[in-house]
């Protein structure tokens, strides 16, 4: 294949459709987030994943499993981490059966401000999403978003209170 190869051109010019979609719709949860509850988008995506934790089988997720799951660096991760810490949004405590092991927990107040926000993500995901499909070239990712097939018994987890445990 060649830089011409209209493959090629169809391939990048889809990617770059795709991350203008992602662009827009992150910009518009993260001003809506942010005006409505003080959050990020990063900071919703760390309390939500994070509230999804349980205490059964691998129900705690390692902190490489959490920075794959709201798509920043090990680092990075740390970091939000820390400011959420600071803010009385999440506690981390050691692993009681492993104490080189840091867990990661959302506390009450974590809980509460994930509730809250809740509806303003899923109502500002539903206005990107209305705004994208009135331009052609995203419509039909739009379209392929909205038809996606969860898992049978998918569900998003409920935001639930979890033990807090000292820091």
């Amino acid at each position: 294949m060649t830089a011409t190869d209209p493959a090629l051109t169809a391939l990048a010019q889809g990617w770059c459709a795709l991350s203008l979609l992602h662009g827009r719709i992150e910009a518009h949860l993260e001003r809506a987030l942010q005006a409505g509850h003080g959050l990020s988008v990063r900071e919703y995506s760390l309390l939500d994943v994070l509230s999804r934790q349980h205490d059964g089988t691998g129900g705690h997720l390692q902190m490489k499993q959490v920075a794959d799951a709201v798509v920043l660096s090990q680092s990075a991760t740390t970091r939000l981490v820390t400011r959420l810490e600071d803010r009385g949004l999440l506690a981390r405590y050691l692993c009681p059966t492993d104490r080189r092991g840091i867990y990661t927990n959302v506390t009450t107040a974590g809980l509460q401000l994930l509730e809250a926000a809740r509806p303003t993500h899923d109502t500002a995901l539903r206005e990107a999403l209305d705004e994208a499909s009135k331009n052609p070239e995203l419509a039909p990712l739009v379209s392929a978003v909205e038809s996606l097939d969860m898992p049978a018994g998918y569900r998003p987890a409920p935001v639930r209170p979890t033990q807090e445990q000292p820091t």
